[in-house]
């Protein structure tokens, strides 16, 4: 990431960017904002009514207040103390529990985000890559929307602090006329006096706001030269367990992390930059607090004010001066925290350019749905060749289809594009004569049920993963799961469809082998029902006999659909009606297997020979 790049921004666009970061974290969690807030009010009472009260009793001693009149400011003392101690205690528990669900609610703002992204940026490796970013920046230097919401306590803190020191400090001004006065006293008791104090106080902030201006970034910028490789650090020590163990891989991670961790090059100017801002900090908040001491002495002394106003004073403009300095630099790391901002807009501003039609699709319950791509062609973004060229089709109802060809043919593509994870770069692709981009989208694809070669499974429960949903039909997952094979592996399980699928949430969770898994996200697309049914070449991983067995179940199910199989083994698209045939982005040929094998010069031929000796007749 580059540096400095909060000198080149001016303050209305980090204004506005910090603004904007604000209304994220309120999206993601409005009664979190709503809290702090309450908090930092809270957190000011105890200490300013304790030093109002304490002035209070002070001058009532000294201005010969009676014992009771001194009892009564006691009570009020200790029992205003109590009462706010209970209401302070009150809002910390209900702080701690949005400062827990917090968290949550900011992972559930980019799961969200992830759940209505466009698949071009989905299936985009820089996305992965910016996420990654994102996410390591947030978990190991407290960057992003994490600094944002520690930026509001500190800086909400520290607001209300000033408004209240400067609001309890405004008897200051008043001078005293009944008094005759020579030399600094008389100095004191003029309004000379106040502009000067001011004037120092303001000199005083400056020093203290270069120094957080500019030292406080270097000492962020070394931390964050070895960002990343705190981060991969840890990433090597968490996901490289087997290579560590078998591999002495962690050898090698230890090694790297000490070249960093123990850098004392890197240890020398940290240190030097951090002695610097703490000697600039308290040499001028201390030379403020002895010029304030004496000034405020004097005003009690010519009688201003009260003697307990001295201690007043003193506190209100201690917590003054320590209040600017933190909002100052809580303002100054908001304004650095931009640069991280950037990469988070970046990731929420994704542009969803695929249009999403109004149209219903029709319901029939006789499945008559007719799809025809007419001369589609197609570049990846980013990609100057065609990955598919020119294809026209039309799939006939309840015909049962076999795509084959080699690897980067166009199979998977014109899958993507009939499912709309992306819409063509030319030509046109209809559902029963009209455009499918003018259909709404979650019910264009209500119309199918695929398994893709890249198929997951999620670490919940048995059940929620063939119905992908909370609200689920246990005999129809029980039936599916039947007709895919896996029916005896069910029976064999203590919890049945309620058997957790890994072991992330739960150490009895079910470690299930490539077969299993694919045999569950077959049933997935049977417990869905559609009219279209797609197989992406799931079975990839299954042995050729398997592969059959699976196809041969689904030849029997899927009578009354129209169904696509795609798969490298070309055995087993026998049952089908046709065989659909690909070559580097375009259909060359068409026809039933006999007939495409018959024809000795096409490419399916060629296909078929080249695997012969794998088949057994």
């Amino acid at each position: 990431m580059a540096k400095n790049k909060t000198q080149k921004r001016s303050l209305k666009t980090d204004l506005q960017m910090i603004r904007r970061g604000y209304k994220l974290l309120y999206q993601a969690c409005p009664q979190y904002l709503l809290w702090q807030t309450v908090a930092s009010v809270s957190y000011m009472l105890l200490p300013y009514f304790a030093l109002y009260m304490s002035s209070t009793i002070i001058n009532a001693v000294f201005s010969g207040k009676d014992a009771a009149h001194l009892m009564l400011l006691a009570a009020v003392t200790v029992a205003g103390t109590i009462i706010i101690q209970i209401l302070q205690r009150a809002i910390n528990c209900k702080v701690e529990q949005q400062d827990n669900s917090h968290w949550h609610h900011m992972e559930m703002l980019f799961l969200r985000a992830q759940s209505r992204m466009q698949f071009k940026h989905f299936d985009d490796p820089e996305t992965a890559q910016l996420r990654r970013r994102i996410r390591d920046f947030s978990n190991y230097g407290g960057h992003g929307l994490a600094r944002l919401s520690w930026g509001y306590r500190d800086m909400l803190r520290a607001f209300f602090d000033m408004v209240v020191s400067v609001a309890l400090t405004a008897s200051l001004l008043r001078t005293v006329s009944d008094v005759s006065l020579s030399g600094f006293l008389a100095f004191v008791n003029s309004p000379w006096s106040l502009l000067v104090i001011v004037a120092f106080i303001v000199l005083t902030l400056l020093v203290n706001a270069f120094s957080v201006r500019v030292l406080q970034p270097k000492q962020t910028g070394i931390w964050e030269d070895r960002g990343q490789d705190r981060a991969l650090f840890h990433r090597y020590i968490r996901d490289g367990a087997p290579d560590g163990k078998v591999m002495n891989g962690h050898s090698l991670v230890l090694l790297r992390g000490r070249s960093f961790l123990f850098d004392t090059v890197y240890a020398k100017k940290l240190y030097k930059i951090r002695t610097a801002d703490r000697v600039i900090l308290d040499a001028t908040t201390t030379l403020l607090n002895i010029v304030l001491g004496i000034y405020v002495a004097a005003k009690a002394f010519i009688g201003t004010f009260g003697i307990g106003n001295f201690v007043l004073y003193q506190g209100t403009i201690q917590r003054f001066t320590t209040a600017f300095i933190s909002f100052a630099a809580s303002f100054v790391n908001l304004r650095h925290n931009n640069e991280y901002m950037e990469e988070v807009f970046r990731f929420f501003d994704l542009p969803d350019e695929m249009y999403r039609g109004t149209l219903a699709v029709e319901k029939r319950d006789d499945n008559q749905f007719e799809i025809e791509f007419r001369n589609v062609s197609f570049k990846y973004p980013g990609c100057d060749t065609y990955a598919l060229r020119n294809v026209s089709f039309q799939f006939r109802i309840g015909e049962k289809l076999a795509f084959v060809g080699m690897n980067g043919s166009g199979k998977t593509t014109f899958i993507k594009l009939l499912c709309r994870l992306y819409d063509p770069s030319e030509g046109q692709i209809l559902l029963n004569g009209i455009d499918i981009t003018r259909y709404k989208l979650d019910e264009y694809l209500a119309l199918f049920s695929v398994v893709f070669q890249d198929f997951y499974l999620f670490h919940y429960s048995l059940a929620e993963n063939v119905a992908c949903s909370l609200d689920y039909d246990e005999e129809r997952i029980t039936e599916a799961l039947e007709r895919v094979g896996y029916g005896d592996r069910l029976r064999e399980l203590e919890k049945g469809l309620n058997t957790c699928c890994g072991k992330h949430y739960d150490v009895e969770g079910l470690e299930t082998s490539t077969g299993e898994a694919q045999k569950i996200a077959l049933a997935r697309a049977l417990y869905k029902d559609a009219p279209f049914f797609i197989l992406d070449e799931p079975t990839a991983s299954l042995d050729p006999i398997a592969e059959a067995d699976v196809y041969a179940r689904f030849n029997e199910i899927v009578t009354d659909k129209t169904a696509v199989f795609i798969s490298h083994r070309l055995s087993s698209c026998r049952f089908c009606d046709h065989i659909v045939v690909f070559h580097e982005g375009q259909l060359i040929q068409y026809g039933s297997h006999n007939e495409l094998i018959a024809d000795e010069n096409g490419q399916y031929y060629a296909l078929w020979t080249a695997q012969a000796q794998h088949y057994t007749e």
